[in-house]
């Protein structure tokens, strides 16, 4: 009942195909939670030898694989799904996948006295119809140094977060990609934390060209048009952001 139930949900964030002919993709956002570099470790390990294996086995690709520049011993996981079956599924093929479970044997069997994270936090997201699907980057593409910032915006009422996901989609995208800023996907938060949200990631070659695209942003004259519009003030009540680099196992 509770798989139908998703499914019901997600089929309907995605019933409206883009112009372009592509269905919006999903992503789900995953944060294993730790506080210690030894239980990173564990963690790092764990993702790099079974579950991204997995994953492409599963035919999932464009995984993202981050840790935190500021020292936060969290690790960040970026899922891309084609559709609703495929995220529902995906604990059920693992499940049945003999060699993700064996080699995640070590991983399953932390003890509960100190298991490998703290906790999970996950998101689902529904990607914007301005960029239906994830693009990757020659940096990426190259595995060239890069580095990425994921960005959060809250709002107030669910109407101001559908205003700004309405800038993104009438421009501010287009603006961020005229800028060489990068970006990888936008995305609308159908389930998680401090909804109503949205997310988004840019990525560059390093911090100081990241700060250099954001300056060409914040003085293009068409940024200064926009904001400036009525339908879009105060659409923004809270922003977070995170300083990511990818692991050397890495799709993005």
């Amino acid at each position: 009942m509770k798989n139908v139930l998703l499914l019901l949900v997600f089929g309907w964030a995605m019933q409206h195909a883009v112009a372009s002919g592509q269905s919006p993709e999903l992503y789900e956002l995953r944060v294993y939670v730790n506080n210690s570099p030894e239980k990173q470790a564990v963690v790092d390990e764990y993702l790099k030898a079974s579950l991204m294996p997995a994953l492409h086995r599963a035919g999932l690709h464009q995984v993202g694989v981050f840790k935190s520049t500021k020292g936060d011993h969290s690790m960040f996981l970026l899922l891309p799904f084609q559709n609703a079956d495929q995220f529902v599924n995906l604990r059920g093929t693992l499940e049945k996948d003999r060699e993700y479970q064996d080699s995640a044997k070590d991983y399953f069997d932390q003890p509960l006295k100190s298991p490998a994270f703290e906790r999970i936090n996950s998101r689902l997201l529904k990607a914007f119809r301005g960029m239906p699907v994830m693009e990757t980057s020659e940096l990426s593409q190259k595995k060239l140094p890069r580095v990425f910032e994921l960005r959060l915006y809250e709002s107030h009422t669910e109407d101001h977060a559908r205003r700004k996901v309405q800038m993104f989609d009438e421009g501010e995208i287009q603006l961020m990609k005229d800028v060489k800023m990068g970006p990888v996907f936008f995305a609308e938060t159908i389930a998680g934390s401090d909804s109503p949200n949205l997310v988004y990631m840019l990525s560059a070659a390093n911090m100081d060209e990241h700060k250099e695209h954001w300056k060409a942003f914040l003085a293009h004259p068409e940024w200064d048009r926009m904001k400036n519009l009525e339908q879009y003030k105060d659409t923004v009540s809270g922003i977070q952001n995170w300083f990511l680099v990818p692991t050397d196992y890495s799709d993005l």
